[in-house]
């Protein structure tokens, strides 16, 4: 275990945290941004309340409860609406993300993106609605402006009283009142609280790449709520390690989704940033998924570059500055390199977790690390003598 603090309502906490993938000496690609998080994005600030309450049997509107959110604001806090350019892509629309229909016909959104379980979506929306009201109010009372923030989720029934509709207008305002610049808390935090992958725990994972792009170093980061995919499809560094680890399954068929939110610096367009969104399908295969007919596997790309106002986007022409499309390649590996990494630090960040509607056992397992390496070890021998 290593040492960490958050930051939360005010205060740091200490924690203990289990070792990422790079401290285990896992040999992902690329170069990472000092945090290996999103948050390696200039301007970039993460929030989480989570929201663990309760025990013995489900009781529905009562608990156990094991959720919470995660709030992402794309700029730090600041007295007018500054939007960001953005895209997505549902590579499986099973999900929910809202202003999703905006961001593809305008190329843009104002205000924090949260993250939830699926029942949860519209208390958080009505919460990310107000905090914008309020953060924004000279602009809320003087102009005709209207409010949509962007909230997706995934599916936390197995684990929590998700029924119970226990995340409220406090926890939300807790979530983006945290948000900081720095290292990130991962695994069984914010709207990955009760999330599993490839049927071990799941949740919230983070990672980042650097980009170098005509002798300029840029940045894209990436956070993962992590909730989808069997464990014959798990897949580490090439690796099919789920056929090896199967103890403590838990379903027969896939179920559940996965929100990745792909941040940078680069300036990009809002077709450029589009194709980066679709290639948050290829990240997630490279641990293996498919894409499942259950799944939202639902993706959203943003750039801090070309900053401007609200104002200034509804009264003004403007200049955009973009790379040229024949620089995007190692743009889209950062990308796909970063998902993969993130959500294997979930994974490995995550902890044991009782299970509300048990499928095969009673416990959904955290992945054994140690049992992760000597599996990519074996394969490593193998390789080696053939």
């Amino acid at each position: 275990m290593l040492l960490t603090y958050q930051k939360f309502e005010g205060t740091m906490e200490r924690q203990e945290r289990k070792r990422r993938g790079r401290e285990l000496e896992l040999d992902f690609q690329g170069r990472t941004g000092i945090w290996n998080a999103i948050t390696d994005v200039p301007n970039v600030t993460v929030g989480y309340r989570t929201i663990i309450e309760g025990d013995g049997p489900l009781r529905v509107g009562e608990g156990p409860v094991r959720t919470g959110v995660t709030a992402i604001l794309p700029r730090r806090n600041t007295k007018e609406m500054q939007p960001v350019w953005a895209g997505i892509h549902a590579l499986n629309g099973n999900g929910e993300m809202t202003g999703s229909h905006w961001i593809r016909h305008a190329g843009h959104f104002s205000g924090p993106i949260c993250l939830t379980n699926t029942h949860s979506v519209g208390a958080v929306h009505a919460a990310a609605t107000k905090w914008m009201i309020r953060a924004y109010a000279e602009e809320f009372l003087t102009d005709h402006v209207w409010a949509m923030p962007v909230v997706a989720e995934t599916y936390d029934g197995v684990l929590n009283d998700i029924n119970g509709q226990h995340v409220r207008e406090e926890h939300v305002m807790q979530a983006l009142a945290a948000a900081t610049s720095g290292p990130l808390a991962e695994g069984n935090v914010g709207g990955g609280t009760g999330m599993i992958a490839y049927e071990f725990k799941g949740g919230t994972g983070t990672a980042s790449r650097i980009v170098r792009l005509a002798g300029q170093d840029y940045t894209v980061g990436v956070l993962v709520q992590a909730n989808y995919g069997l464990r014959d499809w798990l897949t580490v560094l090439g690796v099919p390690v789920g056929r090896h680890l199967r103890e403590n399954r838990m379903y027969d068929a896939e179920q559940g989704s996965i929100i990745a939110v792909i941040a940078t610096d680069i300036p990009l367009l809002p077709n450029q940033l589009e194709r980066i969104a679709q290639r948050g399908g290829i990240g997630i295969s490279r641990s293996g998924s498919p894409g499942g007919n259950s799944s939202g596997d639902i993706f959203l790309a943003f750039t801090t570059a070309n900053a401007f106002t609200r104002r200034e986007l509804a009264t003004a022409s403007r200049w955009m500055e973009c790379i040229p499309d024949d620089w995007l390649n190692p743009v889209y590996l950062a990308a796909v390199d970063a998902i993969d990494e993130a959500v294997i630090n979930a994974m490995l960040a995550a902890e044991d977790m009782t299970c509300l509607k048990p499928r095969k056992g009673s416990i959904c397992k955290a992945i054994d690390p140690n049992r992760l390496l000597q599996v990519l070890a074996a394969a490593r021998n193998t390789m080696a003598d053939s």
